[in-house]
């Protein structure tokens, strides 16, 4: 299936900023509806904004992160999988597993599923939940060409959401509320420093590992850097919808440029400004909403009493917000956060999709052809929804405890893809093009904090220690 070497391409010239615009919204989307809206809130309703240090160390490992991912795929204009199949080819089996079986449970959409029930008064919330996961189905069924159907699905939901949340807050929070956030950031809490005591460390974990995208998922940033056509993915076709798009010719594999000074100047102009785009889309407007988020679950829950073990948190805080100003801003609180929800499960359907799709072509042995691609992505797209449903009829629906479920499994994939994107840049990288020593240390340090935390959570979930 793979050449030797990669075929010699011409590097394309960068656009303007305003043309590279777009991936990384997805992956801020992806974050979006779990640990923005469902976790950091429900964190600091719980235990005050001195945790909220940690929202922020995270979502930094993942812009480190996302940035090595993308490097490879700039510079080669194929996907992390394809690389690391290169070098270790049962590879492929591992992120199978490791992306089915977390993202297998319907948390997200469990929780878009209650919080619209909530509002409008149905009381059969896995069955509003199974109505979702087909209407995802659906939507990325027949968007023409999926990456644009993705794409400006997210765009309208930050543009709706991120200036909603912000006015609320700058309402609703007083002035020692924001005191307390700027502590917080530095690990200053109410009585303790950094975590308090008596926090569920699994919980935290998933809150900490879903500061971003989460999982596997941050390794589909590959996939919409291709499309979106950076550097050589520029020669890398789209997935179209089998029933309304229009075929491509997709290519799992990636070319590259010839190693000369004017090729490494314009690798470096393309690095400079998708730096920039990830840095102000993703941990720019992703950090601000983690904040407001918070902020705004601090200034209306905490101390009030209403705690709770799943997310009716969530309930409180908009009957709050409804009592603070008048009773539809409450209400639209929550169509808000339910339809960021909505639109992060649809996210998550289709980064899932296209990891299960091409690892199975990669793990088939050459069973399959890249022609194959879009089928098989439809088709793991559909089991997936299917599993979901069946968790729903199995009465798996309490949102907070699927969301953590799968978090914890996320960060321990985490824990293995850091380490594996760094080798792959350090090994298949020209020199000229591998990270500096300072991405190094950070990615390392992300590599030894994830793995820290999810040893310490299995000894401790599963042997008592």
């Amino acid at each position: 299936m793979f050449p030797k070497s990669l075929q010699i391409n011409e590097l394309p010239k960068p656009p303007s900023f305003r043309k590279l615009l777009g991936p990384s919204f997805i992956l801020l989307g992806l974050g979006l509806g779990s640990g923005e809206v469902i976790l950091w809130p429900y964190l600091t309703s719980h235990y005050g904004l001195g945790i909220i240090w940690a929202a922020i160390l995270g979502l930094t490992f993942q812009f480190f992160m996302n940035m090595e991912i993308e490097r490879y795929a700039l510079a080669h204009g194929e996907s992390i999988f394809v690389g690391l199949a290169r070098k270790v080819r049962l590879i492929s089996f591992w992120f199978l597993l490791s992306t089915f079986i977390p993202w297998i449970w319907p948390g997200i959409i469990a929780s878009s599923a209650k919080i619209f029930s909530f509002v409008f008064g149905i009381e059969n919330s896995s069955g509003l939940g199974i109505a979702f996961l087909i209407a995802i189905g659906l939507i990325l069924s027949l968007g023409p060409i999926l990456y644009k159907t993705v794409e400006n699905f997210q765009k309208i939901l930050l543009l709706i959401g991120v200036p909603s949340v912000f006015l609320l807050s700058i309402m609703l929070a007083k002035s020692e509320h924001w005191i307390a956030l700027g502590k917080g950031a530095i690990g200053i809490g109410e009585g303790y420093i950094f975590l308090p005591e008596g926090i569920i460390i699994s919980t935290f974990l998933a809150a900490l590992a879903y500061s971003g995208a989460g999982g596997n998922l941050n390794l589909a940033q590959a996939f919409y850097i291709k499309e979106k056509g950076y550097g050589m993915g520029k020669y890398a076709g789209r997935i179209t919808s089998l029933l309304t798009g229009k075929p491509e010719e997709v290519s799992i594999t990636g070319t590259t440029f010839e190693i000369n000074p004017e090729n490494t100047k314009t690798f470096k102009d393309w690095w400079k400004k998708i730096n920039i785009e990830h840095f102000i889309i993703f941990w720019v407007t992703g950090a601000v909403t983690i904040l407001l988020l918070a902020l705004l679950a601090f200034s209306t829950t905490f101390g009030s009493g209403a705690k709770s073990a799943d997310i009716n948190f969530i309930f409180a805080e908009s009957i709050e917000i409804g009592k603070r100003i008048f009773p539809f801003a409450g209400t639209f609180f929550l169509l808000v956060a339910g339809l960021t929800l909505f639109g992060t499960q649809l996210t998550v359907f289709d980064a899932t999709s296209r990891i299960l799709a091409e690892n199975t072509l990669l793990a088939s042995f050459g069973r399959f052809r890249e022609l194959h691609i879009p089928k098989i992505y439809y088709i793991v797209l559909w089991l997936q929804i299917f599993f979901g449903i069946l968790i729903f009829l199995f009465g798996f629906d309490q949102p907070l405890q699927l969301l953590i479920t799968a978090a914890v499994l996320n960060a321990i994939a985490m824990f293995v893809h850091v380490g594996l994107t760094l080798w792959l840049n350090l090994t298949s990288l020209d020199k000229s093009l591998r990270p500096s020593a300072f991405r190094i240390i950070a990615m390392a340090s992300a590599f030894v904090f994830y793995g820290g935390f999810s040893i310490y959570t299995v000894l401790t979930s599963f042997f008592k220690f």
